[in-house]
């Protein structure tokens, strides 16, 4: 092999026929590696452990990507590692599996970043973190509560970097006026942190220890018979599809999701009942309503029939709907249209008759189901008939050792209880001369509206 000062000169001057190496006279082991292709590299050649070690040649690098000073500086410093006990083709091979394992590690680690980013995580939970069990009723509530009221204040956050004083801020962002949302926000958050400390992606709750919010305080708001006739009228007035619904709701006493979420086929026109799926209940109860002849001929009017023409309500589809995909929705802006009408009929009543101005106290939603239940027992109708009716899976007749022997479903007396608080609505509403209607008056604590 020819030997020589390696330099610009020498590298250029040195065209070898086939494969040969150029070795540098200065810095041992440095040389310049000429193929028959006329590509020409900077290597260097040692042995590790002395003589008896075995001769390894390290590539520093090709001509022209390299100058032969740089090339020299580093066989300078290979050497230099070779003295150290250091094998250069090890350690760069060494070099290069950290480097895989750090760009591994990266992009596992914005893997799990984007996995546990609190938005992603959630729909996981929604996904695979409830059990079997549980009713769709439960799921949308807790997928409102997740994306409605904890998103928004979690983004960005990663599962594992949630304080407690992250929830404690998110809280505090519910209005003191919804106990209520607070309270399911709350609930299956802790459900999801728990899941999440099953599944190792967090070492601890960050709301083990803390205290639930407080209970909403207890309604006893009813709506008087003057106020019960203004909002029916009212519902008449503000027309498809919120005028049905709230009919609905006062004559037959469920819950608001229950009324909105209706299909047309859990009606049957035959039977005159409306049957709710235990999937849709509360309590996950099935549960049947007897309608009474106001409500058949109101879902008549709703299908577009009437009683000349043998009607025939659909088999399917949302019955109060404005997209025809999704239920009614809205219920804020509906509820403050309907007082604003309520305010004009009492207004005009008062005006016309010269009587005193009702003015109709904050009601809500729920409060029509109160009032339904006040007003049957008014009318006589048996404690456990007014249960039965509301689908109550408490009180005496429906727990305990009750409600293993009392397996009566009270169709018969429901259906009587609702035509009779049917007929009462309607003689509140349209009084003929002579009809003794108690009214019934009850002192109410001022609630929001909603």
């Amino acid at each position: 092999m020819p030997n020589g000062t390696i330099s610009k000169r020498t590298v250029d001057a040195f065209n070898p026929v086939g494969q040969a190496v150029l070795w540098d006279d200065r810095d041992k082991g440095f040389g310049l590696l000429s193929l028959p292709s006329g590509s020409k590299s900077y290597v260097f050649q040692y042995r590790i452990g002395g003589r008896a070690g075995k001769l390894r040649r390290y590539t520093i690098g090709r001509h022209g990507e390299w100058t032969p000073d740089q090339a020299r500086k580093r066989a300078q410093e290979l050497r230099a590692d070779v003295v150290r006990g250091i094998d250069p083709i090890d350690a760069e091979r060494a070099a290069i599996a950290e480097k895989q394992r750090a760009k591994a590690k990266a992009v596992e680690d914005a893997r799990l970043r984007n996995e546990l980013d609190f938005s992603n995580y959630l729909e996981t939970f929604l996904h695979s973190g409830l059990t079997p069990g549980t009713r769709d009723r439960t799921k949308e509530i807790y997928a409102q509560s997740l994306r409605n009221h904890a998103a928004p204040r979690l983004v960005g956050k990663s599962i594992p970097d949630i304080s407690k004083n992250d929830i404690v801020r998110l809280l505090d962002k519910i209005p003191a006026s919804q106990p209520a949302v607070r309270r399911n926000v709350f609930a299956v958050l802790r459900i999801l942190f728990n899941w999440a400390v099953d599944r190792g992606d967090i070492g601890a709750s960050p709301i083990a220890a803390m205290k639930a919010p407080a209970n909403a305080a207890s309604r006893d708001r009813v709506l008087s018979d003057e106020e019960l006739s203004l909002a029916l009228r009212a519902a008449d007035e503000i027309g498809k599809p919120f005028g049905p619904f709230y009919r609905l709701l006062f004559f037959t006493g469920q819950r608001r999701d229950e009324c909105s979420g209706l299909d047309w086929s859990e009606l049957d026109r035959a039977m005159a009942t409306w049957t709710l799926p235990g999937s849709r209940t509360k309590n996950g109860n099935p549960h049947i309503v007897p309608l009474a002849p106001v409500l058949v001929t109101m879902f008549d009017d709703l299908a577009g029939q009437s009683a000349s023409t043998r009607p025939q309500w659909p088999k399917r589809g949302l019955v109060f709907t404005t997209n025809g995909v999704s239920p009614i929705s809205g219920y804020s802006r509906a509820k403050a249209r309907l007082d604003q009408l309520i305010a004009g009929l009492a207004a005009k009543d008062a005006a016309e008759s010269g009587s005193e101005l009702v003015s109709m106290q904050p009601w809500r939603i729920h409060d029509a189901r109160r009032t339904l239940a006040t007003g049957l027992q008014r009318l006589g109708v048996r404690f456990e008939v007014t249960e039965a009716v509301l689908n109550h899976s408490s009180g005496a007749s429906r727990s305990g050792v009750a409600a293993v022997y009392q397996r009566h479903e009270w169709a018969d007396e429901k259906r009587a209880a609702l035509n009779a608080w049917a007929e009462f609505i309607d003689r509140l509403i349209n009084p003929a001369d002579g009809d003794n209607v108690v009214p019934l008056r009850i002192a109410n604590s001022p609630g929001d509206a909603r």
